[in-house]
C-alpha cells in the first residue's frame, strides 16, 4: 500500500504527516509541484516479461502521458534482488540529486521510495504498483528501492541522454531512513 511520511528536514525521527488516503497524497505532494496518481491498468503482466512486452503493453498509457508532458522517449528500468548491481545502483540512486526534466514513474511491479527534500521537510513517497509519480525539474530527491530491490517502472524522459543527476552533495539522505517499503 502506498504511503506518504512528511518529516522536517531537521527532524528525522518525528513524521509531521504519515498517510496511505491516494487521494491525500496527490493533494499533499501537489503543493510542492510533485504529481501522484494510482492507475487502475487492465493490464496485466508478469515480472519476468520483456521491456519491450512492457512497453507495448502501456503505450497507449504513455502516448498519452508523454503528451502531456512533452516527452520523447520511454524505457523500462527492473531491478531485483538477484542483480549484481543492485548494492551500487541503490547507492547511486540513494545520493540526493536533481534533474533538469521531471522525473516521471510509473510502477508496474514492486515498490520504492521517492523521497523529496523540499520547503525544509523531507517528503517520503513509498510508491507500489500502479503509482505514477512525476518530481518536477531540480526538486532534490532520492530514491530507495530497498537492501532488496523488487521494481519494474516505467520511465519517461524529454532528454534524449535519459536519466541524468546533478548529485548535490547533501547527505541528508544517510538521516533519513525510508518508512516503508524499502
Amino acid at each position: 500500500m502506498s504511503q506518504l511520511t512528511v518529516y522536517r528536514d531537521d527532524a528525522p525521527g518525528t513524521p509531521v504527516l504519515q498517510t496511505n488516503d491516494a487521494a491525500e497524497m496527490a493533494a499533499t505532494l501537489k503543493a510542492i509541484g510533485v504529481r501522484f496518481e494510482r492507475w487502475e491498468s487492465p493490464v496485466q503482466l508478469s515480472p519476468d516479461d520483456s521491456a519491450e512486452t512492457i512497453l507495448a503493453a502501456y503505450r497507449p498509457f504513455l502516448d498519452a502521458l508523454m503528451g502531456e508532458t512533452g516527452a520523447g522517449s520511454a524505457d523500462v528500468i527492473k531491478l531485483t534482488p538477484d542483480n549484481p548491481n543492485a548494492p551500487a545502483l541503490r547507492q547511486k540512486f540513494l545520493s540526493e540529486h536533481r534533474h533538469s526534466e521531471d522525473e516521471v514513474r510509473f510502477f508496474v511491479h514492486g515498490s520504492g521510495n521517492f523521497v523529496m527534500h523540499v520547503d525544509g521537510k523531507v517528503w517520503d513517497a513509498f510508491c507500489t504498483q500502479g503509482d505514477l509519480i512525476s518530481v518536477p525539474a531540480n526538486t532534490p530527491h532520492w530514491f530507495d528501492g530497498g537492501e532488496k530491490p523488487f521494481f519494474t517502472a516505467l520511465r519517461v524522459f524529454t532528454n534524449p541522454d535519459g536519466w541524468v543527476a546533478q548529485f548535490t552533495g547533501d547527505a541528508i539522505s544517510q538521516r533519513f531512513p525510508v518508512t516503508a517499503g524499502a
